[in-house]
């Protein structure tokens, strides 16, 4: 198993944490990690991303200029990465801001309510757990649920600690959702 991962939204969503909770979720359960933050331009409206590959072997470079997986968070960062994504992919989508379909016919597309979810479970700030929870929904063998749970007390800063429970929640619903 190798996937290479781009998670991609406005500076603020938490797309950068994201891949960290990822990588170390997957590292406690055995796997090769890597992730490379790009934190660009978001102070002036513009994306922030992170590559992530996660592997059964060795990996020998930690670039991702054709993921095998995009989540994204918003449309700005649609326009980017949506054309980049490897054809047979998966592309998660946040369609709680994501103002149009996806065009690709060519790869599975994912429509998640992210925000929606994070806000029926009482936080407006965890929209990047639901889309963490769709995708381990979605491709288990990345990492489990129980893994990622775990992976929060080490990728969240000891002052966010006290929202983990939150986190879980949200987490868990879209694990869950249709």
């Amino acid at each position: 198993m190798r996937e290479e991962i781009i998670i991609a939204g406005f500076g603020g969503q938490g797309v950068i944490m994201a891949g960290k909770l990822l990588c170390i979720a997957a590292m406690n359960e055995g796997k090769f990690v890597s992730h490379i933050p790009s934190y660009g331009a978001e102070m002036r409206g513009g994306t922030a991303n992170c590559s992530v590959v996660i592997s059964d072997v060795e990996i020998g470079s930690p670039t991702v200029p054709k993921p095998s997986i995009a989540i994204i968070m918003n449309t700005p960062s649609l326009t980017k990465f949506e054309s980049k994504i490897k054809p047979g992919g998966l592309l998660i989508y946040n369609s709680s801001l994501i103002d149009r379909k996806p065009e690709r016919t060519d790869i599975t597309v994912v429509d998640l309510k992210a925000n929606d979810i994070s806000e029926a479970e009482g936080s407006d700030r965890a929209a990047n757990m639901a889309a963490i929870g769709k995708l381990i929904a979605l491709k288990p063998e990345i990492a489990s649920m129980d893994a990622v749970v775990t992976a929060l007390d080490v990728a969240i800063s000891a002052r966010n600690r006290k929202y983990n429970d939150i986190n879980i929640k949200v987490l868990k619903a879209a694990n869950s959702s249709k």
